[in-house]
């Protein structure tokens, strides 16, 4: 890790990379596997390696802790009108190894068809074939016992599993109390359980594998696995606290070259250069911010920021998508232990961390893994799927867009489907929307849409006088544009899932501890199902953390 920033400027770095975070550790430890070459690093946070988490990060059960914390940028949307004019927190990593230092150690692969389908949008070599070798080169997949497979259904694949890489992933040691229905109560419902989703089909209902190390039952992410074992590499340099505020883009034989950046640590500022490349790792919120503000992107938006165009292109910030998310709240059986009680009790706490530091065991080893992934023919009718269809099509005729033909193949009737809507089940209270009652144990549904027709965008906001000129300070706009438009039938996919959700909370076994669903009260003589299910979605959809595609693929400077 670099002290000496002054000596960090006059490196000749070959590759200098923006952002080390879950990108970025990566790209640096493969480009500087080769000697010949000087790679360098620049990470606006800290780095946590050394312990100054105090576990926040290191410690599986303990996720979530450091959101909102100095750890996280701590972003935020504009108001959204398609849920009710609320603005949603959008985390984000602040720190070496950036959000998969923060995320919930989820490890997951896409169908298949996914994969392909980014082939066909014209990216040749992106296919489920093409990019499977490099899923597998990325981790050491930790094979569960065959009593913990027998005990947990913790089944796999090794066909589709890696051995040698950096990551570790494992199913994990133990499971919350209630983990043991689900498969049988999916199984009910005709929802399969996968044998490994990891394998280019994730229908059915599964265990999530974890990124996690299981002989240490610790958090493994990029700064842990790509950074740590190679931070003594001669040509490998990395400088945190380090704020990158914009690229540095001339003029280089009649063509914009991008050849270094300029720096913000501490009160200075200076240029790093460039031998090669400056390659782009901020993620889906900052890659877009800075490159509008280093002059490339929209000319509106930069016009209107008091930024100099260099390269017009209005596909940067651009096709913003994520996965939304509700979490309908359930009332459980008073002897059901859950991480809230942990996060409640100081008592509980202490035995807690007591059984984790001297024997890594115990609740702060326990992730949310009950898992299922339903194709719409499980959640709608025929009607209710044939009509989806109808209007899907209708939104990629009427947009043009290739990608929105691919979206509806999602909605065929004949078509064999992937999984369109998510399901985790958990216990505790996922909700910031409820209010715990003390004395009341509580389970959590959460579900999550897979597939979304909406479509927004992340920009540098307009300056607000001729004298201000925007900054890497001044947040980016966020407006991912929810339930909006072709967006709609995002919305009417979510409503027609929580019919789904009330199916697998009131089927055995899982339904034999629940007692009573809290959030969203359940409808009355007064209220139909639908017009419930319909106000829940627009009132309390959150974010499920997984925005992307910001940025046009096929943008790349010289240099």
């Amino acid at each position: 890790m670099f002290q000496d920033f002054e000596i960090f400027c006059q490196l000749p770095l070959h590759y200098l990379i923006v952002g080390g975070g879950t990108a970025g550790l990566a790209v640096a430890a493969r480009l500087s596997e080769d000697p010949e070459v000087n790679v360098g690093v620049i990470e606006a946070g800290p780095s946590a390696l050394n312990g100054e988490d105090d576990g926040a990060i290191t410690v599986p059960g303990r996720y979530g802790e450091t959101i909102g914390s100095k750890y996280d940028w701590q972003f935020e949307t504009i108001p959204q009108p398609g849920i009710g004019g609320r603005s949603l927190k959008w985390p984000r990593g602040r720190v070496l190894g950036g959000t998969s230092a923060l995320n919930f150690m989820a490890w997951n692969r896409g169908h298949r068809e996914d994969y392909d389908a980014w082939a066909r949008l014209g990216n040749e070599g992106w296919g489920w074939d093409d990019l499977l070798p490099y899923f597998q080169r990325s981790e050491t997949f930790h094979q569960p016992s065959a009593a913990h497979q027998e005990h947990y259904h913790s089944s796999y694949d090794a066909e589709f599993n890696g051995t040698d890489g950096p990551l570790h992933t494992t199913h994990i040691k133990q499971y919350g109390p209630a983990h043991q229905y689900w498969h049988a109560t999916l199984n009910q419902l005709g929802v399969a359980s996968s044998r490994d989703s990891l394998a280019g089909f994730n229908c059915g209902a599964w265990n999530m594998v974890c990124t996690m190390d299981p002989h240490r039952q610790e958090r493994s992410y990029s700064a842990s696995a790509y950074y740590a074992p190679i931070a003594e590499r001669k040509n490998l340099h990395v400088w945190t606290d380090a704020t990158v505020l914009n690229v540095l883009i001339e003029m280089v034989d009649g063509e914009w070259s991008a050849t270094g950046v300029r720096v913000r640590h501490g009160d200075k500022e200076m240029e790093v250069k460039a031998v090669r490349e400056v390659i782009l790792c901020a993620g889906s919120i900052q890659s877009p911010q800075i490159l509008e503000l280093s002059g490339i992107g929209p000319r509106k938006v930069l016009e209107a920021a008091g930024i100099d165009v260099k390269i017009e292109n209005s596909n940067v910030g651009e096709n913003l998508q994520d996965h939304m998310m509700t979490a309908t709240i359930f009332e459980v059986l008073p002897t059901l232990s859950s991480r809230d009680d942990i996060l409640s009790d100081g008592i509980l706490r202490e035995a807690a961390d007591r059984a984790y530091y001297a024997s890594q065991t115990g609740p702060w080893t326990v992730l949310p893994c009950s898992v299922a992934y339903c194709p719409l023919s499980q959640v709608a009718s025929p009607t209710e799927q044939t009509q989806l269809h109808i209007d899907a099509q209708k939104v990629a005729q009427e947009t043009g867009r290739l990608q929105n033909e691919l979206l509806v193949e999602q909605f065929n009737p004949t078509k064999e489907l992937r999984g369109q809507l998510e399901y985790i089940f958990d216990l505790g209270n996922w909700s910031t929307y409820f209010q715990s009652e003390p004395g009341k144990k509580y389970g959590t549904l959460l579900q999550m849409l897979q597939y979304p027709f909406s479509r927004g965008c992340i920009h540098i906001p307009p300056r607000k006088d001729q004298s201000h000129k925007i900054t890497v300070d001044d947040k980016p706009i966020i407006d991912p544009r929810y339930y909006l438009g072709p967006g709609n039938i995002d919305r009417q996919v979510m409503a027609l899932g929580q019919r789904m959700a009330k199916r697998i909370t009131k089927t055995e076994p899982l339904a034999k501890i629940i007692q009573r669903q809290v959030f969203p009260p359940p409808p009355d003589e007064s209220t139909s199902e639908p017009s419930v299910y319909e106000d829940f979605v627009s009132n309390y959809t959150v974010t499920d953390w997984h925005r992307m595609s910001p940025l046009p693929h096929i943008l790349l400077l010289h240099g």
